[in-house]
């Protein structure tokens, strides 16, 4: 799974001198087009004040809906493969930009409202979120604990505006919550691992109130101008550089029924439907649900008694997990068969390449029978030395021309080797795509060429089934109006092959 969040609101705040005057600590710029992070030291005067420090930090929150509706399914957060990225984007216009300076990341203590200022010349607009004001809650302002939202402390304290650490329960105590990252030539795009935040924020540990990124401690209060870091806010026309929030998990599901091999470990599925929806196997008068590990039974068998051929293979199978979250109608059992079980099915193999097993699915004490098909389980691929890849086709064969952004889509990939063997048969003929399990898509921009989706271990690893290759996509991930197509990388015996342009571009509306 590879998901692209927006913010659902971003401003920034300061208490920049204006005319060597007065404050705008309660201006409000969440219109603004730009997220701009600046320290001022002694630029103006403030009274009697000569060398004054202003200052401005921004608020960022996400909707995390998306993922509370998957988690307890196909998304696990506990999972070593779960990962969130912070990413803002760099505007770079000519003007005068810091380098060597380090931004920090602390999850907020406070909800903020967004507010509708524009003006970031006078900052003449007045709304809250402000440099003293988080929030108005029925007509009643609620104010940061300190100016700035600069109260920093322990989770779970009631009087701070950001958390700094806390325990999470996960065994290591008091942890630090605050993330950073350095800027070397000041021009670079952010991007901020915030997987322990928002795991944490999706299991209620964390308030669900967004970030609250700045310079460092430190560089706030030295004596050193740095004006002005500016990335793109929610607000920007430039709907590409907007702030995202990418998440990235490994939900492939790989299914070996056409590419099983001797002595490698590989999976074999079983699918339930009821009336058309995934549904656990009930099984007894009592119709009780086949739920859990070790709840079902695969047998593999071949040839015969009488022929003094007979062989069998019995696995304990499985509910099917994702992450640690059981999957509704799903099972499976993983293990690997040796070419040398017995004599006679060495013989086989040698003779024909694979052997075929009958495949039988059935209940823990192998009475009641629930599915009886076959697999055949092949060589592994042993050739002469040959140092070329393979020329592979591929098709995605139900790809529209148009989504909406709300649109799950399940897309399926045809692939074909124009240098394999295939047998053919007396019409009609139908040629079965091959199984590759090490292939990954990514999103392009069809008329810029920008790279929306890139290409992703865990994110963007296609599943395997007996027809084919297939992945899921959110079209929320992309912004409307536009042209997209997906791209391929298959890593087969040794090669790395990118595909373009081999499906029909789409648009998101």
């Amino acid at each position: 799974m590879y998901r692209i969040l927006t913010a659902s609101k971003d401003t920034y705040i300061t208490n920049k001198i204006i005319n060597s005057a007065f404050r705008v600590t309660d201006a409000n710029a969440g219109k603004a087009g730009t997220l701009d992070l600046f320290k001022l030291y002694a630029e103006s005067t403030s009274g009697s004040d000569t060398t004054p420090t202003e200052i401005s930090r921004a608020l960022l929150k996400f909707d995390l809906d998306p993922l509370r509706a998957l988690t307890g399914s196909t998304l696990d957060i506990t999972d070593s493969s779960f990962s969130c990225a912070l990413k803002l984007d760099d505007v770079y216009g000519g003007q005068t930009t810091p380098s060597n300076f380090r931004l920090i990341l602390f999850p907020l203590s406070k909800s903020f409202d967004e507010g509708i200022g524009r003006d970031v010349v006078r900052f003449s607009d007045l709304d809250s979120a402000n440099f003293l004001t988080a929030s108005v809650s029925s007509e009643t302002p609620v104010t940061w604990s300190y100016e700035g939202a600069n109260k920093q402390g322990l989770l779970g304290s009631a009087d701070i505006d950001i958390i700094s650490s806390g325990n999470l329960g996960d065994g290591n105590g008091v942890v630090n919550l605050w993330k950073q990252q350095i800027f070397a030539d000041g021009r670079e795009n952010l991007s901020i691992d915030v997987t322990t935040i928002i795991s944490a924020t999706l299991k209620n540990l964390i308030p669900d109130h967004g970030f609250r990124l700045s310079f460092s401690g430190s560089e706030e209060t030295d004596q050193v101008t740095r004006f002005v870091k500016r990335f793109s806010s929610r607000e920007s026309s430039n709907t590409r550089k907007r702030p995202k929030l990418v998440v990235t998990f490994n939900d492939a599901v790989q299914d070996h029924h056409e590419s099983f091999y001797f002595n490698i470990s590989g999976s074999l599925f079983l699918n339930n439907y009821h009336r058309g929806a995934s549904a656990n196997i009930v099984s007894g008068t009592a119709a009780t649900q086949i739920t859990g590990s070790n709840s079902l039974i695969l047998e593999l068998k071949s040839g015969s008694t009488a022929r003094g051929t007979y062989f069998s293979k019995i696995i304990t199978a499985s509910q099917h997990t994702i992450g640690s979250n059981f999957i509704t109608g799903t099972y499976s059992a993983s293990f690997a068969m040796s070419e040398w079980a017995s004599g006679t099915l060495t013989n086989e193999i040698k003779n024909a390449g694979s052997a075929t097993f009958t495949e039988i699915w059935s209940s823990l004490d192998r009475s009641v029978g629930f599915l009886t098909s076959s697999v055949v389980v092949q060589s592994v691929n042993r050739t002469s030395f040959i140092e070329r890849p393979k020329r592979i086709i591929l098709k995605i064969i139900n790809i529209l021309s148009e989504y909406r952004r709300d649109d799950k889509v399940r897309l399926r990939v045809f692939a074909e080797d124009l240098g394999r063997d295939i047998k053919y048969k007396k019409l009609p003929f139908e040629t079965k795509s091959q199984i590759f399990t090490k292939m990954y898509y990514r999103v392009r921009d069809f008329e810029s060429d920008d790279i929306i989706v890139p290409f992703h271990t865990n994110g963007t690893l296609l599943s395997t089934d007996s027809d084919g290759m297939y992945f899921e996509f959110y079209m929320s991930s992309l912004e409307s109006g536009r042209l997209y197509i997906f791209d391929f990388l298959i890593k087969d015996v040794g090669f790395d092959q990118v595909f373009t342009d081999v499906a029909a571009k789409f648009k998101v509306v």
